[in-house]
């Protein structure tokens, strides 16, 4: 720690923090092995068309499934590898195992595209391109366009000109790309300009509260606008009534995700689940109808 800080110093040596610390080795250590055992699986939470009531995509959300512990959600364990080299291995696996299950659905006769979570050390490794071809090319009945690749807005932090390139040139491959929770953090015209991402995701925050809050309702109202103004598409993470899908097709927004359409559910039941799903009977009273505004207090009411 002294020589971290600089030349001609000390610092005591802390028991407890050097305990914390080989903890945290330890843990990353039982991660890895999770990884190499199987004990890593994916959940997906499907993406639909509020207007058209068509399910247009999954995203895939990694889960630990413990011995012990049974199913571990991410915030439980992706902070702490978050900071380590081991979220590099664990991102390639991500797009590694959505591969295999497009092929999977493709032969159950469904094809369509999987979003996956890449975090920011991805962006700033020289090979994220090779490595990214070199996983499609082991997946060669798999369309790119089939795979989204959704980074957030801190991932491009400190070089916005040099995430652009590695966006483009991946695009190149013919993968797509979004900007995943878009709004609470950097949020910037900057962004928009010099990020060539082809869709804009709503936070859920906002998404959740604006029926309401005004200045959310503001916020999601906003980043729809924007992304018409630099044709991107928009998807709002979030939705949980019938009322959020209908406010959000009067602002323009018609693709959305959230509890209220289905929980992430594992791979094997998703086929069955696109078979049986039935949108919102409200959201199709009102696709083909327009409204201004003013008229949302009635409308919500």
């Amino acid at each position: 720690q002294a020589k971290q800080i600089g030349s001609n110093r000390y610092h005591m040596f802390d028991v407890s923090l050097h305990e914390e610390t080989r903890a945290g080795h330890q843990t990353l250590e039982r991660i890895r092995i999770a990884m190499l055992q199987g004990e890593l699986c994916l959940y997906y939470q499907p993406k639909v068309n509020l207007r058209s009531g068509q399910v247009i995509g999954f995203e895939a959300l990694i889960r630990w499934q413990h011995p012990q512990d049974g199913l571990v959600l991410p915030p439980d364990f992706l902070p702490l590898i978050e900071q380590s080299e081991l979220i590099v291995e664990i991102g390639e696996w991500v797009i590694d195992q959505a591969l295999q299950q497009i092929e999977q659905w493709a032969e159950q006769g469904m094809a369509l595209p999987v979003s996956v979570n890449i975090a920011a050390p991805h962006f700033k490794n020289d090979v994220f391109f090779d490595r990214l071809n070199t996983l499609l090319a082991q997946h060669i009945t798999v369309p790119p366009r089939l795979l989204e690749i959704e980074i957030v807005e801190s991932a491009a932090l400190g070089d916005v000109a040099e995430v652009g390139k590695v966006i483009a040139t991946c695009q190149g491959l013919g993968v797509t790309f979004s900007l995943d929770d878009f709004g609470t953090g950097y949020s910037s015209l900057n962004y928009l300009r010099r990020l060539p991402v082809d869709t804009l995701k709503i936070d859920q925050s906002f998404v959740r509260d604006m029926l309401d809050d005004e200045e959310d309702l503001a916020l999601v109202e906003a980043v729809i606008s924007l992304a018409r103004l630099f044709g991107r598409e928009v998807i709002a993470e979030g939705v949980e009534t019938a009322d959020h899908g209908v406010l959000l097709m009067r602002l323009g927004c018609d693709i959305a995700q959230g509890y209220g359409i289905a929980y992430p559910m594992p791979a094997a039941e998703v086929v069955a689940w696109v078979q049986h799903y039935q949108p919102e009977p409200q959201w199709k009273l009102w696709s083909d109808l327009k409204w201004e505004l003013c008229d949302l207090p009635l409308l919500v009411a």
